[in-house]
C-alpha cells in the first residue's frame, strides 16, 4: 500500500529526487538500497507535507519487507500522524492499515485489529471500495494470524478446538466473506483467488474439510487463470490435507503428487521436502509401507541437504514407523536411535520420550542390548551382524 512519491515544486528536486530513487530500488527488489535513499531524502527534508508523508510510507514498507519491523512501525507512525495533521483521510486510512499488518507480525493483534478496522471505517466513509476490500481482508488476516498463534503447542487435530480459538477464527471467515463479495463486485479476480485461499484455510482449521476443498478447488481455478505457480502449489497441497481428514487417501496422493511435481519446478526444496512428507503419511495410511519409505528417504535426504534437524528426525521417526509396519525390526531400531539423538540434540522433549520407548520396545522384539550395538550411525551392528542402512526421510508414530 505504497504512496506515489511525485515531483509537484522543482526547489523540492533535491528531496525528490532521493526519493525517487528509493521508489525505484524498491520496485526493484532492492530495499536495502531503498531506505538509503529515502532516509537520505528525510534528511534532507522538504516543506511539503503530502510529499513527506508519502516519504515515510514507502519506508515503513521497505523496512516491513526487510523484516525490521520495529523501524516500519516508527515510520509508519509517523505517516499516520502526518496524515492526520494534513487532513489526509484516504492517507491515514492507508497509514492505518500499514499500521495494523506491521502489529499483526509483531503478534500484537488486538491493537493490530483496531488499526485494521479504522482503516475500514475511512475507507467506507470516503466510499473507497479498494481500501475498504484491502481492510476486510487485513482484518480477517489478523484474526487467522491470532488463531494459528491460539494453536501453538496443542496437539487437536482441526476442528478440534477451545471455543476461544473458534471464535477468533469464525471471524476471519466472517471477514474474508465480505472481502471475496467486495472483491467480486469490483472485479478483482487476483484478490478473488487470495480470498478463496485463506477461507479454505480457515475452514479447514474449524474442521469444515468439504467447505475448504470447495474454495480451495475455486482458488486453484483462479491460479491457473494467472499461471501463479506458487499459488497453484499451495491449493493442491491443501486439497490433499483436506482429502485426508475426509478419508480419500488415494485423492490425496494424486494432489501431494502435483505439489512434488510443481514444488520441483519451482526449485523450492523445501516444500518439496513437506509434499515427500505428506506422500510418505498417506501412502503409511494406504498401508503401501514400500512407497511410504521410499517417499520418507526423499524427505530425510532433502532434509540432510538443507541442514534441518526436526525434519530429519521426522523422517527418522517416520521411517521406523514403516519398517515395523513391514516386520523389519532391525531397520526400524536403527532409524528409532537416529530419532532419539536428533531428539536430545535439538531439545524435543517429547520427540526424545517417544524416541526412547520406540528403542526399548524395539530392543526388547530383537533380543538385544545396548552393549550388542555400535554406535548410531549410517551403519550399526547387531550380533555380529554387519547391515548397510541407506539414509531415510519422513515420519510416523512407532507401533509395535
Amino acid at each position: 500500500m505504497c504512496k506515489p512519491v511525485c515531483a509537484p515544486l522543482r526547489m523540492e528536486a533535491s528531496c525528490l529526487e532521493l526519493a525517487l530513487e528509493g521508489e525505484r530500488l524498491c520496485k526493484a527488489g532492492d530495499f536495502k538500497g531503498g531506505t538509503a535513499f529515502f532516509e537520505a531524502a528525510v534528511q534532507v527534508g522538504t516543506e511539503d507535507l503530502k510529499t513527506l508523508s508519502a516519504i515515510y510510507s514507502q519506508l515503513g514498507n521497505a523496512y516491513f519487507y526487510l523484516k525490521e519491523y520495529g523501524k516500519a512501525l516508527e515510520y509508519h507512525k509517523h505517516d499516520l500522524t502526518l496524515a492526520r495533521t494534513i487532513g489526509d483521510r484516504i492517507g491515514e486510512g492507508k497509514a492505518s492499515g500499514n499500521l495494523g499488518n506491521t502489529l499483526k507480525v509483531l503478534g500484537r493483534f488486538d491493537e493490530a485489529v483496531v488499526c485494521c478496522q479504522r482503516h475500514l471505517d475511512i475507507s467506507q466513509e470516503q466510499g473507497d471500495k479498494v481500501g475498504e476490500a484491502r481492510a476486510l481482508y487485513n482484518v480477517g488476516n489478523v484474526f487467522h494470524a491470532k488463531g494459528k498463534q491460539q494453536l501453538w503447542g496443542c496437539t487437536q487435530e482441526p476442528g478440534d478446538l477451545p471455543p476461544d480459538v473458534r471464535d477468533t477464527l469464525q471471524r476471519a471467515t466472517g471477514f474474508y466473506e465480505m472481502n471475496l463479495c467486495l472483491v467480486k463486485e469490483v472485479g478483482d479476480r487476483a484478490a478473488q483467488g487470495r480470498a478463496y485461499g485463506n477461507l479454505g484455510n480457515t475452514h479447514y482449521l474449524l474442521g469444515n474439510f468439504v467447505e475448504a476443498i470447495k474454495f480451495h478447488r475455486q482458488r486453484l481455478s483462479i491460479a491457473k487463470e494467472f499461471g501463479d505457480k506458487a499459488a497453484e502449489r499451495r491449493a493442491y497441497s491443501n486439497l490433499g490435507n483436506a482429502l485426508i481428514f475426509l478419508g480419500q487417501f488415494n485423492t490425496a496422493t494424486e494432489y501431494y503428487r502435483k505439489t512434488l511435481q510443481l514444488s520441483r519446478q519451482l526449485r523450492d526444496q523445501v516444500m518439496e521436502a513437506q509434499a515427500c512428507y505428506s506422500l510418505g503419511n498417506t501412502y503409511t495410511l494406504l498401508q503401501q509401507y514400500e512407497r511410504a519409505i521410499d517417499y520418507h528417504l526423499k524427505h530425510l535426504y532433502i532434509a540432510q541437504e538443507l541442514t534441518d534437524r526436526v525434519g530429519e528426525g521426522r523422517a527418522c521417526w517416520s521411517l521406523g514407523n514403516a519398517y515395523v509396519s513391514l516386520g523389519n525390526h532391525k531397520q526400524a531400531l536403527h532409524y528409532a536411535r537416529k530419532h532419539l539423538d536428533i531428539s536430545k540434540e535439538i531439545g524435543d522433549r517429547n520427540g526424545e520420550l517417544t524416541a526412547r520407548i520406540n528403542v526399548e520396545q524395539l530392543m526388547e522384539a530383537l533380543g538385544v542390548s545396548e552393549s550388542d550395538l555400535s554406535p548410531s550411525s549410517s551403519e550399526f551392528e547387531m550380533q555380529g551382524e554387519k547391515l548397510r542402512i541407506t539414509p531415510g526421510k519422513h515420519a510416523v508414530c512407532l507401533t509395535l
